[in-house]
């Protein structure tokens, strides 16, 4: 495994983003590869971490892989690579509840017996930041932090008070870096959190001035040498598969794709299953990705926005979030698409639609500025944009019955965020309402959340499910298309 360490910060908006992907950057200019991770459910980070790194940031959270599932796709996506970061959420200790570290950083950081850098905002402090650091430090002893990155350093002063702090205070945790303020470094944010790398970007010029930034504040190679190589720990043999107790499932297996089975290879063989991906459809845990071609599938890429019709042959699809909100116009002018996913699905093909692929599958979209724009129809469904947030958090389902994501009471753990709710159906709308197949547990307990929208062989969700969560589901999902009585 190679060397190994945790960029954390004490809080959302610190700064940890800009430092994780400036100290990316200033390694892989010194030759190495890194192998950029990220902790917790976000899509978007991921994006500028391969950017940053030329290699798919990968995604690594508690909660809804657990222990073997985290550790296993660590090794996997490690291999090979000379540096591994591990960018953090949130706060260090923040994670699925107030009272456990589940889901957490640290919880992470502790599996993968990787050090800790901590970022502390210190703007408008000096001697108090030592104080936050001691309260850091101190929190779980079985931590490791290896040593402090200060962002926002205003003045060479200021960064010797900071210094003069940490020594006197906690001088067994090292100022690792002095990081001066600069605002043109800051990432453009919008409502579901930073712009998206597809749509922002990172040229190489603006790579190099992160890389120019870390080093003018950073010496690199110190911290490169208090990350060890690290050795895997022998794992556990995985728990027993789900089980219910007349109320609902256990805690799911975390594991990875069934053993014995095998992606598509090079051949072209497998079951074809059009994925969305482009501008307003970018959502998806690679993970999720990797166990379908595992499980048989071989991954099809199409454009809603940009292509004429679907890619022949398709025996199924799988439509992942994103902002289709932004680009809703475009997507209502792409007639012959909408309808080619319409008939697809009402053909009784397998889909599978996650928050914004949810909303394109519904009859309209009607976005920030209020105006209705007509969508594929799948669903008897509004979806209206909001200006607050409507639905963030963890999520764990369990299905009411038999479906395209495997049998009844088939467990599933994610996370929903979106701003978008439900909107009244049409007042002459005559279809049948979607079965209810999802039944929803949050960090309070079970809902009444109406949630797992299915048209026949077409399921919908505003939860984003992380498919290491179940090693059953990829399978079953692409069990379902192969069986397609309907594919050519």
């Amino acid at each position: 495994m190679p060397r190994t360490f945790v960029v954390a910060g004490t809080h959302s908006g610190c700064g940890k983003t800009t430092a994780a992907l400036a100290l990316m950057a200033a390694i892989r200019r010194r030759g190495l590869t890194v192998q950029p991770f990220k902790a917790g459910p976000d899509f978007i980070d991921p994006g500028y971490h391969e950017l940053a790194t030329g290699r798919t940031g990968q995604n690594l959270d508690g909660w809804m892989m657990g222990e073997a599932g985290v550790r296993r796709c660590f090794a996997r996506h490690a291999a090979g690579a000379d540096v591994a970061v591990v960018e953090g959420v949130m706060g260090l200790f923040d994670g699925a509840e107030g009272a456990g570290e589940d889901g957490s950083t640290a919880q992470l950081a502790k599996w993968l017996g990787a050090p800790v850098l901590l970022v502390v905002d210190a703007r408008s402090m000096a001697r108090s930041a030592a104080a936050v650091v001691a309260g850091f430090a101190g929190f779980d002893p079985g931590l490791r932090l290896a040593g402090v990155l200060f962002n926002r350093v205003g003045s060479a002063r200021h960064g010797e008070l900071l210094e003069q702090a940490m020594t006197a205070a906690l001088p067994e945790v090292p100022v690792l870096g002095l990081l001066g303020r600069d605002q043109s470094l800051a990432l453009p944010s919008r409502h579901l959190g930073l712009v998206t790398a597809q749509d922002q970007g990172l040229g190489p010029e603006a790579l190099d001035r992160l890389a120019d930034w870390m080093l003018a504040g950073c010496n690199v190679g110190r911290v490169l040498a208090l990350a060890p190589d690290l050795t895997p720990e022998p794992e556990a043999p995985p728990p027993a598969a789900p089980g219910t107790d007349g109320d609902a499932p256990g805690p799911c297996r975390p594991d990875d794709a069934p053993p014995g089975r095998t992606g598509p290879g090079t051949d072209g063989s497998g079951v074809r299953i059009g994925v969305a991906r482009d501008a307003a459809f970018c959502f998806y845990y690679p993970e999720n990705l990797r166990l379908l071609e595992a499980a048989g599938a071989r991954l099809v890429p199409f454009s809603p926005l940009a292509d004429a019709g679907l890619p022949p042959g398709l025996r199924g699809l799988y439509l992942g979030g994103g902002y289709p909100e932004l680009h809703a116009a475009r997507l209502a002018a792409n007639g012959p698409m909408r309808r080619a996913v319409l008939a697809l699905a009402a053909a009784g093909a397998p889909v599978y639609a996650e928050c914004g692929g949810f909303m394109y599958l519904m009859r309209t979209l009607t976005d920030a500025s209020g105006t209705e724009h007509p969508m594929c129809g799948v669903f008897p469904l509004r979806s209206v944009m909001g200006a607050r947030r409507g639905a963030l958090g963890y999520r764990e389902v369990v299905t009411r019955e038999p479906g395209i994501l495997g049998p009844a009471w088939t467990m599933l753990r994610g996370h929903e965020f979106h701003y978008s709710r439900l909107g009244a159906p049409p007042q002459d709308d005559q279809a049948e309402p979607p079965r209810l197949v999802y039944r929803v547990r949050d960090r309070q307990g079970w809902t009444d959340q109406a949630e797992g929208f299915a048209v026949g062989n077409a399921l919908g969700t505003y939860i984003h499910a992380h498919f290491a969560s179940n090693p059953d589901v990829a399978p079953a999902l692409v069990a379902a298309c192969r069986a397609w009585e309907g594919a050519p």
